[in-house]
Protein backbone atom coordinates (compact mmCIF):
# COMPACT_ATOMS: atom_id res chain seq x y z
CA UNK A 1 0.00 0.00 0.00
CA UNK A 2 1.24 3.46 -0.88
CA UNK A 3 2.51 4.88 2.17
CA UNK A 4 1.53 8.51 1.34
CA UNK A 5 -2.52 7.25 1.42
CA UNK A 6 -1.91 6.48 5.18
CA UNK A 7 -0.15 9.15 6.69
CA UNK A 8 -2.27 11.48 9.38
CA UNK A 9 -5.33 8.93 8.35
CA UNK A 10 -5.65 8.67 11.98
CA UNK A 11 -5.26 12.23 12.54
CA UNK A 12 -8.22 13.23 10.32
CA UNK A 13 -10.18 10.21 11.09
CA UNK A 14 -10.03 11.43 15.14
CA UNK A 15 -10.83 15.40 13.65
CA UNK A 16 -13.55 14.19 11.86
CA UNK A 17 -15.20 12.32 15.21
CA UNK A 18 -14.24 15.24 17.31
CA UNK A 19 -16.07 17.38 14.64
CA UNK A 20 -19.13 15.28 14.54
CA UNK A 21 -19.51 14.77 17.88
CA UNK A 22 -19.28 18.03 18.59
CA UNK A 23 -22.36 19.18 16.61
CA UNK A 24 -24.22 16.51 17.91
CA UNK A 25 -24.10 18.31 21.54
CA UNK A 26 -24.95 21.78 20.07
CA UNK A 27 -28.92 20.26 20.27
CA UNK A 28 -29.25 17.19 22.17
CA UNK A 29 -29.18 18.60 25.74
CA UNK A 30 -32.94 19.02 26.33
CA UNK A 31 -34.02 15.68 24.90
CA UNK A 32 -31.71 13.94 27.42
CA UNK A 33 -33.02 16.09 29.91
CA UNK A 34 -36.30 15.09 28.97
CA UNK A 35 -35.53 11.30 28.47
CA UNK A 36 -33.41 11.42 32.03
CA UNK A 37 -36.56 12.89 34.01
CA UNK A 38 -38.70 9.81 32.05
CA UNK A 39 -36.38 7.45 33.66
CA UNK A 40 -36.68 9.38 37.29
CA UNK A 41 -39.94 9.01 37.10
CA UNK A 42 -40.65 5.72 36.68
CA UNK A 43 -39.17 3.52 39.80
CA UNK A 44 -38.31 0.55 38.06
CA UNK A 45 -35.67 -0.57 35.51
CA UNK A 46 -34.64 0.98 32.02
CA UNK A 47 -34.36 -1.78 29.42
CA UNK A 48 -31.89 -1.26 26.65
CA UNK A 49 -31.83 -2.76 22.95
CA UNK A 50 -30.18 -3.25 19.71
CA UNK A 51 -28.85 -5.16 17.25
CA UNK A 52 -25.44 -5.92 16.24
CA UNK A 53 -23.20 -2.98 16.68
CA UNK A 54 -25.52 -0.90 18.23
CA UNK A 55 -26.08 -4.09 20.25
CA UNK A 56 -22.63 -3.73 21.43
CA UNK A 57 -23.38 0.18 22.57
CA UNK A 58 -26.23 -0.89 23.87
CA UNK A 59 -24.33 -3.35 26.50
CA UNK A 60 -22.54 -0.70 27.46
CA UNK A 61 -24.52 2.28 28.19
CA UNK A 62 -26.43 -0.64 30.14
CA UNK A 63 -23.19 -1.55 32.38
CA UNK A 64 -22.56 2.56 32.87
CA UNK A 65 -26.32 2.89 34.03
CA UNK A 66 -26.11 0.08 36.60
CA UNK A 67 -22.62 1.21 37.74
CA UNK A 68 -24.06 4.84 38.59
CA UNK A 69 -27.28 4.18 40.12
CA UNK A 70 -29.83 2.95 37.47
CA UNK A 71 -30.92 0.03 36.99
CA UNK A 72 -30.80 -1.47 33.82
CA UNK A 73 -30.75 -4.48 31.71
CA UNK A 74 -29.84 -5.15 27.95
CA UNK A 75 -32.02 -6.97 26.11
CA UNK A 76 -31.00 -8.03 22.64
CA UNK A 77 -33.51 -7.10 20.20
CA UNK A 78 -33.69 -10.61 18.12
CA UNK A 79 -34.09 -12.86 21.21
CA UNK A 80 -36.80 -10.33 22.49
CA UNK A 81 -39.70 -12.82 20.90
CA UNK A 82 -38.60 -15.68 21.87
CA UNK A 83 -38.84 -15.03 25.67
CA UNK A 84 -36.78 -12.18 26.65
CA UNK A 85 -39.36 -9.86 27.17
CA UNK A 86 -40.47 -11.39 30.06
CA UNK A 87 -37.44 -9.32 31.62
CA UNK A 88 -40.22 -6.09 31.62
CA UNK A 89 -42.39 -5.02 34.24
CA UNK A 90 -45.53 -2.29 33.44
CA UNK A 91 -43.54 1.03 32.03
CA UNK A 92 -40.45 0.26 32.30
CA UNK A 93 -38.34 2.80 29.48
CA UNK A 94 -36.77 1.01 26.63
CA UNK A 95 -33.50 2.85 25.29
CA UNK A 96 -34.03 1.32 21.43
CA UNK A 97 -30.75 2.15 19.46
CA UNK A 98 -30.50 2.15 15.81
CA UNK A 99 -28.68 3.91 13.11
CA UNK A 100 -31.39 3.57 10.67
CA UNK A 101 -34.18 4.13 12.45
CA UNK A 102 -35.67 1.18 10.38
CA UNK A 103 -34.14 -1.81 12.01
CA UNK A 104 -36.99 -4.46 11.66
CA UNK A 105 -36.28 -6.51 14.72
CA UNK A 106 -36.54 -3.27 16.81
CA UNK A 107 -39.62 -2.18 14.68
CA UNK A 108 -41.64 -5.45 15.24
CA UNK A 109 -41.20 -4.73 18.81
CA UNK A 110 -42.67 -1.44 19.11
CA UNK A 111 -46.65 -2.41 19.07
CA UNK A 112 -45.18 -5.25 21.65
CA UNK A 113 -43.74 -2.72 24.22
CA UNK A 114 -46.50 0.28 23.93
CA UNK A 115 -48.87 -2.70 25.19
CA UNK A 116 -46.45 -2.88 28.24
CA UNK A 117 -46.93 1.16 28.31
CA UNK A 118 -43.55 1.42 28.55
CA UNK A 119 -41.90 5.24 27.36
CA UNK A 120 -39.92 4.63 24.02
CA UNK A 121 -36.30 6.75 24.20
CA UNK A 122 -34.52 6.20 20.76
CA UNK A 123 -31.12 7.12 19.42
CA UNK A 124 -31.18 7.29 15.93
CA UNK A 125 -29.27 8.64 13.20
CA UNK A 126 -32.20 9.18 11.15
CA UNK A 127 -35.43 11.24 12.61
CA UNK A 128 -37.37 10.43 10.17
CA UNK A 129 -37.52 6.84 10.46
CA UNK A 130 -40.22 4.17 11.65
CA UNK A 131 -38.97 4.17 15.21
CA UNK A 132 -38.12 8.15 15.63
CA UNK A 133 -41.82 8.64 15.08
CA UNK A 134 -43.09 6.06 17.69
CA UNK A 135 -40.79 7.28 20.53
CA UNK A 136 -41.24 9.36 23.09
CA UNK A 137 -38.02 11.06 23.56
CA UNK A 138 -35.32 11.31 20.11
CA UNK A 139 -31.98 11.60 21.28
CA UNK A 140 -30.42 12.79 17.53
CA UNK A 141 -27.32 10.57 16.61
CA UNK A 142 -27.34 11.79 13.15
CA UNK A 143 -23.81 11.86 11.51
CA UNK A 144 -22.53 13.30 8.46
CA UNK A 145 -20.35 10.52 7.45
CA UNK A 146 -18.41 7.13 8.91
CA UNK A 147 -15.05 7.62 9.73
CA UNK A 148 -13.69 4.60 7.88
CA UNK A 149 -11.59 4.68 4.54
CA UNK A 150 -15.00 2.98 2.57
CA UNK A 151 -17.70 5.09 4.76
CA UNK A 152 -19.88 2.28 5.63
CA UNK A 153 -18.39 0.58 8.88
CA UNK A 154 -20.56 1.64 11.78
CA UNK A 155 -17.96 4.02 13.73
CA UNK A 156 -18.82 7.37 14.41
CA UNK A 157 -22.52 6.83 14.40
CA UNK A 158 -21.72 4.00 17.27
CA UNK A 159 -19.28 6.63 18.90
CA UNK A 160 -22.19 9.01 18.83
CA UNK A 161 -24.72 6.42 20.29
CA UNK A 162 -21.88 5.79 23.16
CA UNK A 163 -21.79 9.16 24.09
CA UNK A 164 -25.54 9.72 23.68
CA UNK A 165 -25.44 7.19 26.79
CA UNK A 166 -22.58 8.58 28.61
CA UNK A 167 -24.30 11.40 28.72
CA UNK A 168 -27.59 10.76 30.18
CA UNK A 169 -26.02 8.38 32.67
CA UNK A 170 -24.36 11.60 33.83
CA UNK A 171 -27.53 13.88 33.70
CA UNK A 172 -28.78 10.98 35.86
CA UNK A 173 -26.02 10.57 37.63
CA UNK A 174 -26.91 14.62 38.63
CA UNK A 175 -30.79 14.08 39.48
CA UNK A 176 -29.90 11.48 41.60
CA UNK A 177 -27.73 12.90 43.94
CA UNK A 178 -24.94 10.50 43.06
CA UNK A 179 -21.47 10.26 44.75
CA UNK A 180 -18.60 8.94 45.09
CA UNK A 181 -19.72 6.96 48.09
CA UNK A 182 -22.22 5.23 46.03
CA UNK A 183 -19.69 4.57 42.96
CA UNK A 184 -17.64 2.96 45.95
CA UNK A 185 -20.48 0.64 46.59
CA UNK A 186 -20.91 -0.54 42.93
CA UNK A 187 -17.74 -0.97 42.78
CA UNK A 188 -15.79 -2.83 46.00
CA UNK A 189 -13.50 -4.90 43.79
CA UNK A 190 -12.22 -2.58 41.35
CA UNK A 191 -9.51 -0.19 41.54
CA UNK A 192 -11.39 2.98 41.59
CA UNK A 193 -13.66 1.28 43.95
CA UNK A 194 -11.41 0.29 46.15
CA UNK A 195 -9.47 3.78 46.50
CA UNK A 196 -12.89 5.14 47.01
CA UNK A 197 -14.21 3.35 49.72
CA UNK A 198 -10.49 2.52 51.66
CA UNK A 199 -10.22 5.31 54.24
CA UNK A 200 -7.08 6.87 55.14
CA UNK A 201 -7.39 5.51 58.56
CA UNK A 202 -6.94 1.92 56.78
CA UNK A 203 -3.77 2.28 55.70
CA UNK A 204 -1.92 4.93 57.47
CA UNK A 205 0.69 4.11 60.46
CA UNK A 206 -0.54 4.28 63.87
CA UNK A 207 1.24 7.36 65.74
CA UNK A 208 3.14 4.63 67.66
CA UNK A 209 5.27 3.69 64.72
CA UNK A 210 6.09 7.63 63.88
CA UNK A 211 8.91 9.60 65.22
CA UNK A 212 8.40 11.85 67.80
CA UNK A 213 10.49 14.73 68.69
CA UNK A 214 10.59 17.74 71.05
CA UNK A 215 11.82 21.23 69.98
CA UNK A 216 15.00 21.33 72.30
CA UNK A 217 16.00 17.75 70.42
CA UNK A 218 19.34 18.62 67.89
CA UNK A 219 19.17 17.94 64.24
CA UNK A 220 20.83 14.79 65.52
CA UNK A 221 18.93 13.50 67.52
CA UNK A 222 15.85 14.13 65.04
CA UNK A 223 18.34 12.15 62.37
CA UNK A 224 18.32 9.47 64.90
CA UNK A 225 14.38 8.92 65.73
CA UNK A 226 13.50 9.28 61.93
CA UNK A 227 16.21 6.52 61.43
CA UNK A 228 14.58 4.04 64.21
CA UNK A 229 11.31 4.67 62.59
CA UNK A 230 11.64 5.43 59.16
CA UNK A 231 8.53 7.05 57.65
CA UNK A 232 10.35 10.13 56.54
CA UNK A 233 9.12 12.22 58.92
CA UNK A 234 8.85 13.27 62.50
CA UNK A 235 6.15 14.42 64.44
CA UNK A 236 5.74 17.50 67.32
CA UNK A 237 2.56 16.65 69.47
CA UNK A 238 1.77 18.03 73.13
CA UNK A 239 -0.92 16.26 74.76
CA UNK A 240 -1.93 13.94 71.34
CA UNK A 241 -2.05 17.69 69.51
CA UNK A 242 0.45 18.12 66.46
CA UNK A 243 2.23 21.04 66.57
CA UNK A 244 4.62 20.72 64.11
CA UNK A 245 5.84 18.72 61.26
CA UNK A 246 9.66 17.60 60.13
CA UNK A 247 10.65 15.76 56.86
CA UNK A 248 13.68 14.40 55.89
CA UNK A 249 13.54 17.14 53.03
CA UNK A 250 14.10 19.41 55.98
CA UNK A 251 16.42 17.28 58.05
CA UNK A 252 18.92 17.38 54.36
CA UNK A 253 18.38 20.99 54.62
CA UNK A 254 19.46 20.96 57.72
CA UNK A 255 23.07 19.69 57.68
CA UNK A 256 23.42 21.18 54.29
CA UNK A 257 22.61 25.04 56.30
CA UNK A 258 24.65 23.86 59.51
CA UNK A 259 28.16 22.82 60.69
CA UNK A 260 26.81 21.87 64.05
CA UNK A 261 24.23 18.77 64.23
CA UNK A 262 24.01 19.89 67.77
CA UNK A 263 22.12 22.96 66.69
CA UNK A 264 18.30 22.81 68.12
CA UNK A 265 15.92 21.13 65.67
CA UNK A 266 13.21 23.71 66.33
CA UNK A 267 14.48 25.73 63.41
CA UNK A 268 13.74 23.18 60.72
CA UNK A 269 10.32 22.42 62.18
CA UNK A 270 7.21 22.75 60.26
CA UNK A 271 4.71 24.58 62.17
CA UNK A 272 1.66 24.84 59.70
CA UNK A 273 1.46 21.20 58.25
CA UNK A 274 -0.92 20.22 56.52
CA UNK A 275 -3.19 17.45 57.88
CA UNK A 276 -6.67 14.97 56.68
CA UNK A 277 -9.29 13.95 58.58
CA UNK A 278 -8.71 10.09 59.23
CA UNK A 279 -12.22 9.72 57.44
CA UNK A 280 -11.57 10.45 54.04
CA UNK A 281 -10.91 8.29 51.33
CA UNK A 282 -7.08 7.06 50.09
CA UNK A 283 -7.87 8.76 46.47
CA UNK A 284 -8.86 12.29 48.39
CA UNK A 285 -5.71 12.01 50.33
CA UNK A 286 -3.70 11.50 47.26
CA UNK A 287 -4.83 14.37 45.76
CA UNK A 288 -4.31 16.57 48.77
CA UNK A 289 -0.71 15.28 48.17
CA UNK A 290 -0.19 15.19 44.41
CA UNK A 291 -2.54 17.64 43.57
CA UNK A 292 -0.24 20.80 44.25
CA UNK A 293 2.93 23.01 43.15
CA UNK A 294 4.83 21.03 45.38
CA UNK A 295 4.22 17.56 46.06
CA UNK A 296 3.62 16.12 49.66
CA UNK A 297 5.28 12.59 50.46
CA UNK A 298 4.21 12.53 54.43
CA UNK A 299 0.74 13.28 55.32
CA UNK A 300 -0.36 13.48 59.36
CA UNK A 301 -3.81 12.15 60.07
CA UNK A 302 -6.33 13.59 63.09
CA UNK A 303 -9.55 12.84 64.20
CA UNK A 304 -12.33 14.95 64.25
CA UNK A 305 -11.13 16.36 67.52
CA UNK A 306 -8.08 17.02 66.09
CA UNK A 307 -5.48 14.23 68.01
CA UNK A 308 -2.95 12.82 66.19
CA UNK A 309 -3.47 9.31 65.26
CA UNK A 310 -0.72 8.78 62.68
CA UNK A 311 0.90 9.73 58.91
CA UNK A 312 0.24 8.79 55.74
CA UNK A 313 2.89 8.41 53.09
CA UNK A 314 2.77 8.24 49.68
CA UNK A 315 4.31 5.32 49.54
CA UNK A 316 1.53 3.59 51.63
CA UNK A 317 -1.18 5.16 48.36
CA UNK A 318 0.87 3.33 45.79
CA UNK A 319 1.28 0.36 47.46
CA UNK A 320 -2.51 0.06 48.51
CA UNK A 321 -3.25 0.74 44.50
CA UNK A 322 -0.56 -2.32 43.45
CA UNK A 323 -2.05 -4.46 45.88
Amino acid sequence: MDKSKINGLSKSILESVSSQLLEVSKNIDDDIVKASELIIAHPGKVVVCGLGKSGLIGQKIVATLCSTGTQSVYMHAAEAIHGDLGIYSPGDPTILISKSGNTEELVRLIPILQEFKSPLISIVGNLDSSIAKSSDVILNGTVDKEIDPLGVVPTTSSLVALAIGDALASVLMAQRGFNKEDFARNHPGGELGKQLALKVKNVMHCIDDVAQIHESDSISDCATRMTEKPLGAALLLENNKLLGIVTEGDIRKSIATSNNLSQPIKNFINYSPIVVDSSISILDAMKVMEDRSSQISVLPIVDSKGNCLGLLTLHDLYQTKLV
